[in-house]
C-alpha cells in the first residue's frame, strides 16, 4: 500500500509542484525536495534542501522530514528535524506530503 500511495503523491506533486521534489536514485521511499525561500521573508533568495523518508507503513506512520540545508527557524532543530504537529500528534493518514512541503515554504 505504501508504494502505491507514495507514487500517487509523487504524480500529484508533478502536476502542480510547489517545489522541486523527486525520489533519490529511484528509491520511492526516499525523496529530496528543494524549497525556495519565500519572497519578502528572512529566507528570500535561499535554496533549502529537504530530505523525506517514508516508512514501509506510510501513510499510517508519518514520514521523517528534515532540512539538509542549515536553517534557523523555531520549528527546525539543529540537526534539521522539523517539529510540526502535522508530523506528530496531529498527523492524519489523509495528509499528503505536499501539504507538509507547502507548510515549510
Amino acid at each position: 500500500m505504501a508504494s502505491k500511495r507514495i507514487l500517487k503523491e509523487l504524480k500529484d506533486l508533478q502536476k502542480d509542484p510547489p517545489t522541486s521534489c523527486s525520489p533519490v536514485a529511484e528509491d520511492m521511499f526516499h525523496w529530496q525536495a528543494t524549497i525556495m525561500g519565500p519572497p519578502d521573508s528572512p529566507y528570500a533568495g535561499g535554496v533549502f534542501l529537504v530530505s523525506i523518508h517514508f516508512p514501509p507503513d506510510y501513510p499510517f506512520e508519518p514520514p521523517k522530514v528534515a532540512f539538509r540545508t542549515k536553517v534557523f527557524h523555531p520549528n527546525i532543530n539543529s540537526n534539521g528535524s522539523i517539529c510540526l504537529d502535522i508530523l506528530k500528534e496531529q498527523r492524519s493518514p489523509a495528509l499528503a506530503i505536499s501539504k507538509v512541503i507547502v507548510k515549510q515554504s
